[in-house]
């Protein structure tokens, strides 16, 4: 399938018949992707130029703009799960055939098989496994490190900055489970007037010390630079940080939120460019191509069958395995995000959450 299509883009206003903008997320997972996905891809199709763009984080608003526009210029979009059911609902996103449209595994299991419950939406084609969790600088924690996610609450213990991602996202539920809440009771509460409430006066008692990030390798920033003490993000960028820049920072797995991503295709593209987008993905979800995105960031792959294929990091040579958030060490207390629930409250919740960040 590889090579069949050509494709057009639009970017910076001008067309080209080579180019294909894929989005994403930048950082570090925009570079294993670059390396086990673009690479290899535009070296198989040399009249393929993919163009990286780093909007993901933006990437409902701006496909519905786009949509409304009638001017589609994205070609592959990387979005979380709960944002790809709500691009599918909305007809914003290509529904995909997993069985005539994806790659089979190598011993001929069936594409739907093999990725089994991580097909959450008929448009979502799972990249990988991943989890928002913490990172902490082990210099400035004294000689009790966190061990908790509610340590992140403890200004007393754990004085100065921390970060959290701006938006409402992880962040209610963290609160509500370091105000009593247990865990499997965490959306029920979340569903009503009182339990968001109570997750915002939770967030209220760190208010003060926060620094908001947007963008994935903004807290690895803060914590490389010692303006935190702790900070949110995604568990790949904590390991480029830790292990590929030897910074004096550790992982704190506590309640860490595992997560999908993965790959739609924006509807409403002409023919050529859509053919062009789904031989993409066919190349770069295949069982070979998510294993080797675990030799450049620890994210478990979406594919049963790439599993068993997860070996050494590329350049440092050491075992991915024990630095997955999969890995039984690390899953010891793991928080489900529920991306359906998200899918319903998240357009409302998000508009709370900017009026609570500006009180």
């Amino acid at each position: 399938m590889i090579g069949t299509a050509s494709c057009v883009a639009l970017t910076a206003g001008a067309a080209s018949a080579t180019d294909m903008t894929i989005v994403s997320w930048g950082g570090a997972y925009s570079a294993s992707q670059q390396a086990a996905y673009h690479d290899p891809y535009m070296e198989a199709n040399p009249d393929v130029n993919i163009i990286n763009d780093e909007s993901s984080a933006e990437a409902v608003a701006k496909l519905r703009a786009m949509n409304e526009a009638g001017n589609i210029t994205w070609d592959v979009v990387d979005v979380v799960a709960s944002d790809a059911i709500r691009l599918c609902d909305e007809g914003l996103a290509l529904e995909i055939d997993a069985d005539t449209q994806l790659a089979p595994a190598p011993d001929g299991t069936s594409a739907s098989e093999d990725f089994g419950d991580l097909l959450v939406s008929d448009c979502f084609i799972p990249q990988i496994v991943y989890s928002t969790t913490f990172g902490y600088r082990t210099d400035m924690v004294g000689d009790t490190p966190p061990t908790t996610v509610c340590d992140v609450f403890d200004t007393e213990t754990y004085p100065g900055k921390r970060s959290l991602e701006k938006r409402p996202i992880n962040n209610l539920e963290w609160a509500l489970l370091c105000d009593g809440v247990a865990k499997e009771d965490v959306y029920d509460v979340l569903e009503t007037e009182e339990g968001q409430a109570q997750a915002f006066a939770k967030l209220d008692t760190i208010k003060d010390d926060v620094i908001w990030w947007s963008a994935g390798a903004e807290t690895p920033q803060l914590l490389a630079d010692g303006e935190v003490v702790m900070g949110s993000t995604y568990n790949g960028r904590l390991f480029a940080l830790i292990e590929e820049q030897k910074q004096p920072v550790a992982m704190l797995w506590d309640a860490q939120v595992f997560d999908l991503d993965g790959w739609i295709i924006p509807a409403g593209l002409p023919e050529d460019r859509q053919q062009a987008a789904l031989d993409y993905i066919y190349f770069a979800t295949d069982t070979q191509r998510l294993a080797d995105q675990a030799k450049y960031i620890s994210y478990g792959p979406a594919r049963a069958s790439s599993a068993p294929l997860v070996g050494q990091h590329a350049e440092l040579g050491i075992d991915m395995a024990p630095h997955m958030p999969t890995d039984p060490e690390n899953a010891k207390n793991t928080f489900l995000y529920n991306y359906e629930w998200w899918a319903d409250y998240r357009d409302d919740l998000d508009a709370k959450f900017q009026a609570w960040l500006a009180q």
